[in-house]
């Protein structure tokens, strides 16, 4: 195992330009890097090896970690599991059943309440006066798998989120076996679950491993579900399910402050980093690091915005309307 990637600002590289009438108006710097199977680097730009929050890219480790402790679910909550998922009326059922699988209720998540993430989910349950749940919260279904895999393995599940839960240290030991290195920082997530740092590099490693594990393995599992329900593992409206529905045997997850990790069968594997967390920046990168990959541009062409042209040095260019 390599050491703990080192920690301070990333020399993050430009990776995104905004033009207005041939004009570059705005750029976004970021760091993506392209995994070979055997881990070679077939494309870098900006820095893979600096310490990064992976956010909610971490959450397929999570699923697998989870599953190496005996969490036992139907292939589509167990997509859930590694879900950011858009508060749809699927989504929630699914999280419901989960906890009802453990004797857990809503109120035993450790997750903040939410309205949903999905923009048309969001509205609805404004206009009908819907108050936040924690159900509704994007990682509910993590939440309540956690809450399973503590009882299934007889821990306490008021104090789950705390990292020095049993089933905390075993995820963040997942993390590193996956990484290939060291944990440079433990912080929170958004959600309260412990979040820890490692390297892009790391990350795609991590992703190439899940996505090109032998069959039968937790890692395995946790892809063939994400495969068999990338409805579940965003939604309806979000471009991780598109992009898995679109190129053959994709494994994908996005993650807040714009990370973005991608994996293929045979193991080769991207990540990402849009250096100011949007959001606008973080396709554009995913589309041209998988043409990186290997992917044939012609199952990325429903991706492409009019505005979008992406040249060779791994420039996405956003042209005004």
């Amino acid at each position: 195992m390599h050491p703990a990637p080192p920690t301070g600002a990333p020399a993050h590289a430009p990776l995104v330009h905004v033009l207005r009438d041939g004009l570059v108006e705005s750029v976004h710097h970021g760091s993506v890097v392209v995994l070979a199977p055997d881990g070679s680097v077939l494309f870098q730009a900006g820095d893979a090896d600096t310490a990064c929050y992976p956010r909610s890219a971490a959450k397929p480790m999570q699923a697998v970690a989870m599953t190496r402790l005996g969490l036992s679910l139907p292939p589509d909550l167990l997509a859930l599991t590694a879900a950011s998922h858009s508060g749809e009326r699927f989504h929630l059922d699914g999280a419901q059943r989960v906890l009802a699988a453990s004797g857990s209720t809503e109120d035993d998540l450790g997750n903040p309440a939410d309205l949903p993430f999905d923009p048309v989910e969001r509205d609805r349950w404004i206009a009908a006066g819907e108050p936040a749940r924690k159900l509704a919260h994007n990682c509910s279904g993590k939440h309540a798998s956690m809450l399973w895999t503590a009882h299934e393995n007889g821990w306490p599940t008021e104090d789950y989120l705390d990292p020095e839960h049993p089933l905390q240290r075993e995820i963040a030991a997942t993390v590193e076996e996956l990484t290939g290195q060291q944990i440079a920082h433990v912080a929170a997530d958004g959600c309260g679950a412990p979040l820890f740092a490692v390297s892009l590099r790391g990350l795609a490693t991590a992703a190439g491993r899940i996505a090109s594990a032998p069959s039968g393995t937790p890692e395995s599992v946790v892809a063939q579900a994400l495969r068999a329900h990338p409805e579940m593992v965003a939604g309806t409206r979000r471009d991780a399910t598109a992009l898995m529905r679109a190129v053959p045997g994709l494994i994908a997850k996005d993650g807040f402050e714009a990370v973005q990790i991608a994996a293929l069968p045979d193991g080769t594997a991207i990540a990402a980093k849009i250096a100011d967390g949007t959001d606008r920046a973080r396709l554009p990168v995913t589309l041209a690091a998988l043409v990186r990959a290997g992917v044939d541009p012609k199952a990325l062409e429903p991706f492409a915005d009019p505005r979008l042209v992406v040249v060779d040095e791994l420039v996405a260019e956003l042209r005004a309307a």
